[in-house]
């Protein structure tokens, strides 16, 4: 239930400067909003074009021969999508615009350069927020891409469909990327029942992102690692300035995916889990309360900006304007923050126990089963996608992080880290991150939450009122047979 725009904790913002990029952490397509392009011209992101040497490299009489991955196998006909001249065709739908698109497309380019036998179609599909419904129509109908960019709470319902190829053969194997070397949030978010039903595309983490000019003015170090849940919020009272229209913190109040994956890390530190391991209920009915405490914290006094739209792009506004000290954020702020010209800082999120924790939205390439040499030609060209390179060309151009610590210690990586502040906490965070549970009830699970923060932010409700009603709504999403 959103705010009322003309309540003292949603209040609008004074700006009307382009809108920030919106959290990307979706539980399902309806629920989801895109992750919008942004405008790099004024930050520190730069855009490596083609020409740098790919990890595989095939002559035109032996690219098909390099493809042949181990333990992959598909159900079409093994001549499917092999042109008259022996060359494969794979369809992309990379699902994404502006600056995003450019960066993917020259490494598209890139790869058809130097694979002569394998040609990389990027010019179809849809955007990613409509993905799942774009690939679900496109499977009923027979006709479906290779590839596809999916985000990574929409993989349980895609995999269910036999058209999904399993890669844990080809991603397990030895290739540009040792399995070990991606983060193991990563890892789990691409693993359904022990196998691999998609690869890697994009990660990020979520930390605190502070206005330090804020800090200064109220007289308040800035936060250290380690720090609490108690002094956020009590941080949060202090640089909370209703006379100047400053806000302590924001919380999106639309009670969508966006509105649950920050209560997350607060959960697991306490001991609870998503789903119980019976699978059969909620495992945060006794954490629940205690995470939901802290928000109710933050909301006396009116030190939260509530935002009451989706995409959390007024609550991003409210902070490049100057009048909110912290906001829970991820490297994709990054740009719009530099160029907005805010003086900022990024810390880890607090904890309870004192131990790191963070959350994941990792998203995937999705490959589809058009035939063995389709999904041979698709399967290698994920693979060079996804090597050190390579990818860490991807995550600079997509404001992302890297997929691999291979790629985290890369020379290009490591300067442009190091050129941007914050970017080195988001990327150390990488290794205590988690990911939402791969399940299809996962989405029935994030609204009931979503709606239990949004209560408890507005005052509407105690925290153990709305946890009943929550583990009572997301239980009954999990004995539903499937």
């Amino acid at each position: 239930m959103p705010a009322d725009p003309a309540s003292p904790r949603a209040v609008p913002p004074s700006t009307s400067a382009a809108s920030p990029r919106a959290v990307r952490a979706r539980a399902c397509a309806d629920q989801a909003s895109p992750r919008p392009a942004i405008d790099r011209s004024a930050g520190p992101v730069r855009h490596p074009g083609p020409g740098r040497r790919a990890f595989l490299r095939a002559g035109a009489g032996s690219a098909l021969g390099a493809v042949a991955l181990p333990g992959l196998t598909a159900c079409g006909s093994s001549g499917g999508g092999v042109g008259p001249d022996g060359k494969v065709t794979v369809e992309l739908w990379h699902g994404q615009t502006d600056t995003l698109k450019q960066a993917i497309e020259a490494l598209v380019g890139e790869f058809n350069r130097t694979h002569p036998a394998i040609h990389v179609d990027a010019g179809g599909g849809a955007t990613a927020d409509v993905m799942l419904q774009k690939v679900t129509a496109a499977l009923a109908s027979g006709s479906y891409p290779d590839i596809a960019y999916v985000f990574g709470s929409d993989i349980a319902s895609i995999a269910r469909s036999p058209r999904v190829l399993d890669l844990t053969s080809a991603l397990r194997a030895p290739g540009p990327v040792p399995w070990n070397d991606y983060w193991p949030s990563l890892r789990e978010a691409v693993t359904i029942n022990g196998r691999v039903r998609a690869a890697p595309a994009l990660v990020d983490s979520l930390a605190v992102i502070c206005n330090t000019r804020l800090f200064q003015r109220a007289g308040l170090a800035l936060p250290q690692p380690g720090w609490s849940w108690a002094e956020f919020v009590d941080t949060a009272h202090r640089l909370t300035d209703p006379s100047k229209g400053v806000f302590g913190t924001g919380w999106p109040g639309v009670g969508d995916e966006d509105t649950t994956w920050r209560l997350w890390p607060m959960v697991w530190d306490l001991g609870g889990e998503i789903i119980a391991p019976d699978g059969k209920s909620i495992g945060f009915a006794e954490q629940g309360p205690r995470a939901l405490e802290t928000v109710a914290s933050l909301a006396t006094g009116d030190s939260v900006y509530v935002d009451p739209k989706p995409g959390s792009a007024q609550m991003y506004q409210v902070f490049l304007s100057g009048r909110m000290g912290m906001v829970l954020g991820g490297p994709w702020s990054l740009p719009d923050i530099i160029a907005a010209k805010t003086d900022y800082t990024v810390v880890p999120l607090p904890s309870y126990s004192g131990r790191p924790v963070t959350i994941s939205g990792p998203d995937t390439w999705t490959v589809f089963d058009n035939g063995t040499a389709r999904s041979a030609a698709a399967v290698a060209f994920v693979r060079w996608l996804n090597a050190p390179e390579q990818d860490v060309t991807w995550d600079i151009g997509a404001g992302s992080l890297p997929l691999s610590t291979q790629s985290a210690r890369r020379p290009e990586w490591l300067d442009h880290s190091a050129r941007t502040v914050g970017l080195p906490a988001f990327t150390k965070a990488l290794e205590s991150a988690r990911v939402r549970p791969v399940h299809p009830a996962y989405p029935a699970i994030s609204q009931a939450v979503g709606e239990a923060v949004v209560t408890v932010l507005l005052g509407r409700s105690t925290p153990e009122r709305v946890m009943r009603d929550c583990a009572e709504k997301a239980d009954a999403a999990l004995l539903i047979p499937r």
